[in-house]
């Protein structure tokens, strides 16, 4: 399915390949965003695609990978393709990534930042819930 909804914007899109690349293009991406650049810790990109006319982002890795965020103590599952609609500090009709909570696997379909100034990041679910996090949780830590 996803794959067929980035077909479908790869016309007029900035497409990048290569694993350092993309790395570097997802956290610019971010950054441009206003979201912080350890918010998709993937290392094995092969393509990174944003369409700004209409704000869909996707990237596609060679598997599915988890990461865990240690200073939440949350484990989120990335699919081999992630895809988005970007705003300014906000990423919606999120798919490919999920949140384990307990014993279950939860879809994540938002992340966004309502107040800056609150130092929060809310991730939003298809049924309404949302959940909020301090930004610092999801920074980048193995730059120097």
């Amino acid at each position: 399915m996803a794959s067929l909804i980035i077909e479908n914007h790869r016309e007029n899109a900035e497409i990048y390949t290569g694993a350092e690349l993309c790395k570097q293009k997802s956290r610019e991406l971010l950054d441009e965003i206003s979201l912080p650049k350890g918010l998709l810790p993937l290392d094995d990109i092969t393509e990174v695609g944003y369409n700004r006319g209409t704000g869909f982002v996707w990237l596609k890795q060679k598997k599915s990978t988890q990461h865990r965020f240690a200073k939440i103590g949350k484990t989120v599952s990335y699919d081999t393709e992630v895809t988005a609609f970007v705003e300014s500090r906000r990423m919606k009709r999120l798919t490919g990534v999920k949140s384990r909570e307990l014993l279950l696997w939860i879809t994540l379909n938002e992340i966004r930042i309502d107040d800056p100034s609150s130092g929060k990041i809310t991730f939003g679910t298809p049924t309404g819930i949302s959940r909020s996090f301090p930004e610092s949780a999801f920074e980048v830590d193995d730059e120097k």
